[in-house]
Order: structure tokens, then C-alpha cells, then sequence
């Protein structure tokens, strides 16, 4: 019969690997190991400045576990959208470590490094050719755009990892990737049915949070010609047809399809069944292949520099009129923006946002529990301009009216705000956002992409 093996090390790479479980795991004789490194639910920070979302310590471990085990034993080991962002500077701070580890780990490794970025030039002739196009709820997209990007990725398929795999590396450090196509890319190069294959690669991605109740372990994946088989590997881990079918939703506009660069992952006809207690068996998964290849790009771009201040208000006068209280708090300082700096916060380009903690921080306008009157709020005072100077200027503008705006309730001077910090103010920097939601046209699933293979021994690293 024929199947391929995998090993799901973890959902996010620097959160920790399971090292016991994984090596209960090995005994499989797995034909891979993968984990995903990257993610835009941490925001377009990452790929704005060139950083990634976890320490360098906890990418080192993490890594130095995996390769530990997987190098003397000849697996291969695909990581993607390495630095959380997979941009080029992402690789290449990610081969840092990959040196560090094998210099200290003693390791002789053969790595492909699949770099996703895209250049202005390219997309600025794609778009002029019509070969982009907006997905839902894409923001507008012109040359401009693309000028004001600091960074724009590529979302890489299942062909740049088969393709690096058919050099017989030890490691693929892959840019912007599919998360589903790292467990997708091996399956199909071994003639395996793309659906089950993708739906393997799809409830996987996130390691054990596809079982009833997450924890600390890894995941066993056998695909099949007809079946999927999961099964978690830890202490207490246990998947049922209802947490691989809610992973099969995660994240997903449509609950059946799930599109892909190649494809589309048909999920209408898909069962689950217990195998024994921990494991389910998949069948019934289906792929639609596209007539036409496509990329998705993530781009983001500077939205300014900030400045921010956080403080609490615990007086029950004041939370007791709060929303007239603050609303006389942002007339004050209004007016002391255009005193200072003789125009309105729209003239300066700039804008000053308040998040009340305690009561609508998190949910806004949407918060249905908003009338309640809570013992305690925490404001968080967020000043946003087109440099930060003037971001900070504006935040500091705002702590006296926040300290010392009366109640109607007292008579006379008081303070009512406390400041957690002194000074009270932080700078952030510069912050970033999306830009693109579109996808480029390929005219083959490798053109967007860059692969050069290195040779590390020890230290020592030599580009063929």
C-alpha cells in the first residue's frame, strides 16, 4: 500500500517542539517533518521591518531540536514563511541560524533557500498588463501602491517545495509559503491524490490544535490513496471527527472550499471517522485543479510613526458619565493640537485614537455589554503621525486634559487618570500595514520564485 508518512512538529515554529514526543514520533520512519514559521496574524510588522514575531532564542531551540533529529536520519525538513514574514531578509536572518545550530549541533547540511519576494519592477509590469487582480475586499491597488511598499511577498504552492526536494536536500527554508503546502508538496510528488493530500496539509498546519483539546506534542499524518489517517503524539492529545472537521473550517470563507495557487480543496463530500482513541480517519476529499496558476501577494507599507500612552480611571463619578467625560477630554485636546501646532490633527496628517480597556477596548463599537458601568477602565491613548516627533508631541498633548478634566459630580480641581508609566508616553516607531490583497497571474508555478541550494558544514557554508 502505497502512503506517505509526515510529522507536523508544531503549529508556529519558536513556540516550542515537543522533543519527546517527536522522537516517540520518529519511529514511524516518516518521509518529512515540517512546521510552519510565519503568519499574518501577527500583523504586517514583521513584513514592514524586516523582523520576525518570536526571539532568535526560541527559533535557535526549536530548530536545533528538529534538525537534531531529522539530519542523521536523512529526513527532510521543510520550514515556511520562515520569520514569520518570509521576505528576504527573513531567509537570510533565518540561515543565520540555521549556521549557528549546525555549527553546534556538528552538522553537514545541503539547504534550499526559496526566497518569495517580489520586485516593484515586476509587479509595476504585471499590473500594467492586467495580470493582477483583487481578491474580496482588496484595497485599491495602483503603481503608487506598490511605490509606498516597503516589502511584497509571494505565497509560494506545493512546486518550489518539490521542486527544492528534488535536489535531496536535508532542510527547505522556504519564504512566504501555504501553510497546507508544506504537508501537501511530498504526498503529491509521490503520485498521491491531491485532496487527501491538501486536507492532510490543511488540519495539520497548526500542529496539535487540531485535537479536541491542544497541547504540547506533535502530529502523525499517513496519506493514502483513499484515506487520511491523523493522529496526535503527546501526553492527553486526542483528535475525534469533530476537531479534524472544525480544523477543516478553521479559517475558512467558504466551510467546504478552500482555495489554493493550483486549486481548489473540495471538502463537500469529505467524512471523518475514529480510527481508535486518538486518531480519524479522512476520505472523500476532492482538488479542482485551476486553468490558471496563481500567487497571492502580501505587501505592507509604513502608515506612520506612533506614540502611545497608557493610564487607568478607577473614580466611579467619572465612570459614571464617562462617555460626556471623555468626549470633553478630546474637545480639550483638539483644541490644544491647534493651538500648538496651528492646524487639526486631519491638516497634520495625523489622528489620535483612545481604546477603553474594561469596557470596549477589544470589541469597540461592536461591544453589545457597552451601558455597563465597569469599577475600572484602562485607557490606552494612541497618537499616530507622519513622523514622531509629532506623534509624540500629540500623545503628550493628551495626558493633562486626561488627568484633570472635572466631573460634574465634584466641584474644583482633581485627578482622575493615573499613568502607568514616567515618563508617561512610549514611543513605538514606525507601524505598518497591508496594502495588497490580490493575486499575480503565473504563467508557471516556479516563475515567482528564487532557489539556491547551500552546502553548510559546520560553520562553513559554500553556494553551489
Amino acid at each position: 500500500m502505497k502512503e506517505c508518512r509526515f510529522i507536523a512538529a508544531h503549529g508556529m515554529l519558536g513556540i516550542g517542539v515537543a522533543e519527546e514526543s517527536l522522537v516517540q514520533a520518529l519511529a514511524v520512519d516518516p518521509h518529512f517533518v515540517a512546521c510552519d514559521a510565519g503568519t499574518t496574524d501577527a500583523g504586517p510588522f514583521a513584513l514592514g521591518m524586516g523582523i520576525s514575531a518570536f526571539p532568535r532564542a526560541a527559533i535557535v531551540r526549536d530548530l536545533s531540536v528538529l534538525l537534531r533529529h531529522t539530519v542523521p536520519r536523512k529526513i527532510p525538513l521543510l520550514i515556511g514563511s520562515v520569520g514569520t514574514g518570509g521576505a528576504d531578509v527573513h531567509v537570510d536572518q533565518f540561515m543565520d541560524i540555521v549556521r549557528e545550530v549546525a555549527a553546534t549541533e556538528g552538522l553537514k547540511l545541503k539547504v534550499a533557500e526559496i526566497r518569495s519576494e517580489q520586485s516593484k519592477e515586476f509587479l509595476r509590469s504585471q499590473l500594467r498588463g492586467g495580470r493582477i487582480r483583487a481578491l474580496d475586499a482588496a484595497p485599491p491597488l495602483d503603481e503608487e501602491t506598490i511605490e509606498r511598499s516597503v516589502r511584497i511577498v509571494g505565497m509560494m504552492g506545493v512546486e518550489p517545495l518539490q521542486a527544492a526536494l528534488d535536489e535531496g536536500v536535508d532542510l527547505v527554508v522556504a519564504g512566504r509559503c501555504s501553510d497546507p503546502a508544506l504537508f501537501a508538496a511530498v504526498p503529491i510528488r509521490m503520485g498521491l491524490p491531491h485532496g487527501l493530500a491538501w486536507h492532510a496539509g490543511k488540519v495539520v498546519e497548526c500542529g496539535a490544535s487540531v485535537c479536541e483539546k491542544p497541547g504540547h506534542g506533535v502530529v502523525v499524518g499517513y496519506v493514502r490513496q483513499d484515506e487520511v489517517i491523523i493522529r496526535p503524539v503527546g501526553a492527553g492529545l486526542r483528535c475525534t471527527p469533530q476537531s479534524v472537521a472544525a480544523h477543516s473550517l478553521y479559517e475558512n470563507a467558504d466551510p467546504f472550499r478552500f482555495t489554493e495557487s493550483s486549486g481548489v480543496l473540495d471538502l463537500t463530500d469529505a467524512t471523518y471517522e475514529q480510527v481508535d482513541d486518538t486518531s480519524v480517519r479522512i476520505r472523500g476529499s476532492a482538488f479542482e485543479h485551476a486553468s490558471q496558476h496563481t500567487v497571492k501577494l502580501e505587501g505592507a507599507e509604513r502608515a506612520g510613526f506612533q506614540s502611545i500612552l497608557i493610564g487607568g480611571v478607577r473614580d466611579p463619578f467619572i465612570l459614571a458619565e464617562f462617555d460626556a467625560w471623555m468626549e470633553k477630554v478630546e474637545l480639550r485636546v483638539d483644541k490644544s493640537v491647534k493651538e500648538v501646532f496651528g492646524r487639526d490633527l486631519r491638516a497634520l496628517g495625523a489622528r489620535i485614537d483612545y481604546h477603553v480597556y474594561g469596557r470596549d477596548g477589544v470589541m469597540g463599537a461592536l461591544e453589545p455589554d457597552r451601558e455597563r458601568v465597569p469599577h475600572e477602565v484602562g485607557i490606552v491613548v494612541e497618537a499616530t503621525a507622519p513622523n514622531q516627533a509629532t506623534a509624540t508631541a500629540l500623545v503628550q498633548l493628551t495626558r493633562q486634559p486626561l488627568l484633570h478634566q472635572p466631573t460634574t459630580k465634584w466641584k474644583g480641581s482633581i485627578t482622575g487618570f493615573a499613568c502607568l508609566h514616567n515618563p508617561s508616553h512610549i514611543e513605538r516607531g514606525p507601524v505598518f500595514q497591508f496594502n495588497l490583497n490580490h493575486v499575480v497571474l503565473a504563467d508557471a508555478p516556479l516563475d515567482l520564485f528564487r532557489t539556491t541550494i547551500t552546502r553548510i558544514e559546520g560553520a562553513a557554508h559554500a553556494p553551489r
